[in-house]
């Protein structure tokens, strides 16, 4: 008796909003994230590990944990021997490499005064 016939009526005939429309921000949340977050991240995944192929002997490089030195060799496993001061080496995964500081240009095998 309190309450009124229009209230108590059931929703079902009423139209809602359609799954699909209900679906589309959280397909746009996501979308977001992709190009925000994930790609981003594998770009710079593929670029260190360019960095990490293109190491070769004389570049300077600097490691995760900061240690700056000279490759010396580059040695199978994934690893590089590194000079941090004279005489004193230290193999260094090559993963573990955060920067090449300069890179040694490739020789072509003739000398920079060789005129011939």
């Amino acid at each position: 008796m309190f309450i009124s016939p229009a209230f108590a009526q059931d929703a079902t005939g009423a139209a809602g909003p359609s799954f699909l429309i209900q679906l589309i921000p959280f397909v746009a949340i996501i979308g977001i994230m992709y190009f925000l977050i994930i790609r981003p991240q594998q770009q710079r995944m593929k670029a260190h590990q360019t960095l990490i192929a293109g190491v070769k002997r004389g570049d300077t490089i600097v490691t995760s944990g900061g240690i700056i030195g000279k490759v010396i060799k580059v040695m199978e496993n994934d690893e590089v021997l590194v000079e941090i001061a004279d005489d004193v080496r230290i193999k260094v995964v090559k993963s573990t490499i955060a920067d090449i500081r300069s890179k040694t240009e490739p020789s072509d095998g003739k000398a920079a005064n060789d005129t011939k």
